[in-house]
């Protein structure tokens, strides 16, 4: 614990000497060159990445529920005949990551299946350094991991910030403590459910975490490890609380809200 707190105090030093609007950022914890941006989808298929639905084994694409249309992934419900009955769902790509950043676009629909939750509406996100796929039980709600929340507009003029942080399983410090909040809020503006928002993930290892929107950085915490509550059903020899998170793979979430995610790349810091 104690390296982990020294270990934030420089980086804290670091980073807030730096200017960190935007989102173009050089790797200043490395010698090493920052590697070159990936793309992770092909624009055709899913290939390399794999579904995990609550209720269903992994690899189980529940009637079609990521499919691919016109270079885009789409979380659609169109082939759900039974209602959502809590299928939370991830689409997780092929290979986990410790230090990266990774960036993409994506709007809602104006789908939303009425018997889902009702925090679910206009609501969707990005999980990262999250636990294997494989090691996700049939019936575990959440993978283990931390998530780059995406809201829109729920009602006129109430604002609703997107690029916040939930943690399923998971605890983040932020503003110098263990935050015991589920969801943190960010500071990013209200978007309108079929607006196009850029969002960007900044993340090294188990230390600080950026998240970015439309380029401007909403939000900063550090110190990723498993903890908290929220995911259920899971295997008590994963979840070990206080185990720092170094790295796990990222999925994109499906919970009752269509959404669409489009220019996903990413690359190794």
């Amino acid at each position: 614990m104690i390296r982990k707190v020294f270990q934030f105090a420089i980086l804290s030093s670091i980073l807030f000497s730096c200017t960190h609007n935007k989102a173009e950022v050089t790797d200043i914890f490395h010698e090493e060159p920052i590697s070159e941006w990936v793309q992770m989808f092909n624009g055709k298929d899913l290939d390399g990445w794999t579904p995990k639905i609550y209720h269903h084994e992994t690899g189980d694409n529940y009637s079609n529920t990521f499919r691919v249309k016109d270079g885009i992934i789409e979380v659609n419900y169109d082939d759900y005949k039974e209602g959502f009955n809590d299928r939370y769902g991830h689409l997780f790509y092929e290979k986990p990551f410790s230090s990266f950043h990774m960036t993409w676009e994506y709007r809602f629909t104006d789908q939303w299946l009425t018997d889902a939750a009702s925090y679910t509406y206009r609501n969707s996100g990005v999980m990262f350094h999250s636990q294997a796929p494989k090691t996700i039980l049939k019936e575990q709600d959440w993978p283990i991991s931390v998530e780059w929340q995406m809201l829109a507009e729920e009602k006129e003029g109430v604002a609703r910030p997107t690029g916040n942080m939930c943690s399923p399983g998971t605890d983040v410090v932020y503003e110098g403590k263990v935050d015991p909040r589920h969801c943190i809020n960010s500071s990013s503006p209200t978007f309108k459910w079929d607006d196009w928002v850029s969002a960007e993930l900044i993340v090294y290892g188990d230390s600080i975490v950026h998240h970015l929107v439309n380029g401007d950085t909403v939000l900063t915490y550090s110190l990723p490890q498993i903890g908290g509550g929220v995911a259920n059903g899971y295997d008590p020899a994963i979840k070990i609380d206080g185990q720092a998170l170094t790295s796990g793979y990222i999925g994109l979430q499906s919970e009752g809200q269509g959404v669409l995610f489009k220019d996903l790349r990413i690359r190794e810091l």
